[in-house]
């Protein structure tokens, strides 16, 4: 193991310190285990694999208006308009 040196602020200190005593782990343990599913969440799947993943929910939903690939910038321009 390495052994480094993080700063947590204060409340994240005391929930830390709350929940690993509740568990009975330590701080550091809950620290790696925090560390790793965030490692593994943001490099779990490749580029390739998060853009299969996104096309399969092409055509999924529907805003209801029939032109809007062809006149996108009419609709936000419009939708910029009723906002004010």
């Amino acid at each position: 193991m390495v052994r480094t040196q993080i700063q947590l602020t204060t409340d994240q200190a005391a929930q830390l310190k709350r929940l690993a005593s509740a568990s009975g782990r330590s701080m550091a343990d809950l620290v790696r285990e925090g560390v790793e599913r965030l490692l593994r969440d943001l490099s779990g799947h490749s580029r390739s694999e998060r853009m299969l993943q996104a096309a399969r929910v092409f055509g999924t939903f529907t805003s209801g208006t029939r032109d809007l690939s062809n006149r996108h910038d009419d609709h936000f321009a419009e939708a910029a308009v009723e906002r004010r």
